[in-house]
């Protein structure tokens, strides 16, 4: 998995849900396993079935908590306040041409937020904008073309 860059609160974050999925979540699962076949003929047991499921779900996304945590790069968000353009920032931009503001999270996925969509700072977007700050314009290539951003506002 290539290096994701995590704000301070996000690895704290994902860090608590691993350490949850490896003890409650794994008891949970071999709780319900066991209540399962305890029902009888495994072939036909839907609820064995489920839990099973459950337990493959879980058992990827400890392996993709592991995998990203190991590799994480902590990001200093004091240095949001600089007004650059970093992983764990909110920029607004305004497309060539448009007049309608989008905001966007620069971050991982796991930085999301509700209100905000997100760019990958490893995206043609992200990589455009990273170094760069409010009332920069910034040009890109994206799949259809070059592409000019204004940066109207950074926050964090």
């Amino acid at each position: 998995m290539a290096e994701t860059q995590l704000t301070p609160d996000t690895y704290a974050r994902l860090s608590a849900e691993l350490e949850d999925l490896k003890t409650r979540g794994r008891v949970e699962i071999a709780r319900a396993i066991e209540a399962a076949r305890a029902l009888g003929d495994l072939s036909e047991n839907g609820d064995y079935h489920a839990a099973k499921d459950s337990q493959g779900k879980m058992e990827a996304r400890i392996r993709q908590l592991e995998a990203m945590l190991d590799g994480a790069t902590i990001v200093d968000t004091a240095a949001t306040g600089s007004g650059e353009v970093i992983t764990g920032t909110v920029v607004a931009l305004r497309y060539e041409g448009d007049d309608e503001i989008e905001r966007y999270l620069v971050g991982s996925i796991e930085e999301r937020r509700d209100d905000v969509s997100v760019i990958s700072p490893a995206s043609p977007l992200g990589q455009a904008l990273m170094g760069h700050r409010q009332g920069d314009r910034v040009e890109y290539e994206a799949p259809r073309g070059k592409m000019c951003v204004e940066i109207v506002e950074v926050s964090g």
